[in-house]
């Protein structure tokens, strides 16, 4: 039996909360493992009550470097009292004085992207550029303190062992696609209307709340060379989101992007549909033809597997983590390059051969991901770190 503490204060939206939404509920199953889970409480109330795990809630309203502070002092004291052999820091930042053995989860490509630095500074958001270069410096000495840092993916797992100097594995993140499209709750009727509105057009797909590093305005570039090239119908873009800065997490000013999607309604069409409930996310990508992401900053890309497990092509900025998680599932162009965007795009929408060739390949990649074998892979790392640590003392 292995004791585990994970530090998930950090989860409170994206990525960080996808991944305990699907981790939790396969550590409730295991008979191996007892599992204490530090939580904030609007987030705790999601999980219920499960087997096998307990949990400790802490109101926490700190922004990360104050909370990473904080963390220092308070959580040696949770983790000892718990009994837990091993700590899964799960939000970048290590415990740096852990009483137990650490795996660090480290996902946030920001840290390491140089393409993301510029961007702001570009901006003029120069509050981002520091609050970036802050929690840059503590993710690498993270990595420097953890026993063991994983990355979900291993051009990622490169990119942070080539950036901090020590070694990093690589876990791939997982998918189940019974658990994603076994709830029949349909799309919100506003988004269910707007569907239907282009019924008749080649929808596009971009699953994402609005961002910089995920490069909204690259697309949105594309789209009047599309609907200049594309015959006898029209094209619509849906969004996941609002292009609003206050209706988006994070402080990214989304002011820019939507005027340059105002600009160009008058030719194509880009539907905001707004956020979308997570159990009813499997219409959406059913009731679209291709899936995009022009994202210039990645680490896995859920979305990704998402929208091959529903059977859409894949068109991918090339970064070498799309390439991985996709690998013949899409067709792939430079990432600030609106063209070459629009190509990939017109060469699916004028080959139904290809489209068919990559939507196969898709459903037969999407099956490699498992959150199980994550789970247990996990546990043994765990478990290998707790019985090293037995072994020196």
């Amino acid at each position: 039996m292995i004791r585990l503490f994970i530090n998930g204060l950090a989860a409170s939206a994206g990525g960080g909360l996808t991944y305990l939404r699907n981790v939790i509920p396969h550590l409730a199953r295991r008979v191996d493992a007892e599992t204490t889970l530090l939580l904030n409480p609007a987030i705790r109330r999601e999980f219920g009550e499960l087997p096998n795990v307990s949990f400790v809630e802490v109101v926490e309203s700190y922004g990360a470097p104050r909370r990473f502070v904080r963390e220092q002092t308070t959580l040696p004291k949770l983790i000892r009292r718990s009994g837990a052999q091993v700590l899964i820091s799960a939000g970048n930042f290590a415990l740096w004085n852990s009483p137990v053995p650490q795996i660090l989860l480290s996902r946030n490509s920001l840290y390491t992207s140089g393409d993301f630095l510029r961007d702001v500074r570009a901006r003029g958001d120069y509050a981002i550029w520091a609050d970036t270069i802050v929690k840059g410096w503590l993710a690498r000495r993270s990595i420097r303190r953890a026993d063991i840092t994983v990355a979900p993916s291993a051009a990622f797992a490169q990119e942070l062992s080539q950036w901090s100097g020590k070694k990093v594995l690589s876990l791939h993140h997982g998918f189940d696609r019974d658990a994603f499209t076994s709830d029949a709750a349909p799309l919100p009727s506003a988004a269910k209307a707007q569907l239907e509105q282009g019924k008749d057009a080649l929808r596009l797909l971009f699953v994402s709340h609005y961002n910089y590093y995920r490069n909204f305005e690259t697309l949105f570039r594309a789209m009047p060379i599309l609907s200049s090239r594309v015959k006898g119908k029209k094209v619509k873009l849906f969004l996941t989101c609002q292009l609003k800065s206050r209706e988006n997490p994070g402080t990214y000013r989304a002011e820019s992007a939507a005027s340059l999607a105002n600009d160009l309604r008058g030719s194509q069409n880009i539907v905001e549909l707004g956020t979308i409930p997570y159990r009813s996310l499997h219409h959406l990508y059913r009731a679209c033809h291709i899936y995009v992401t022009p994202a210039y900053a990645e680490s896995f890309a859920h979305p990704l597997i998402e929208s091959m497990s529903s059977g859409l092509p894949v068109v991918a900025s090339d970064l070498p983590v799309h390439r991985e998680i996709c690998g013949d599932a899409g067709i792939y162009f430079p990432r600030f390059s609106p063209d070459a965007l629009a190509e990939r795009v017109l060469q699916i929408q004028e080959s139904p051969e290809l489209a068919e060739e990559l939507s196969r390949n898709g459903l037969r990649r999407a099956r490699d991901f498992s959150w199980s074998k994550h789970v247990e892979r996990l546990v043994v790392l765990a478990e290998e770190l707790a019985r090293s640590e037995s072994e020196r003392n």
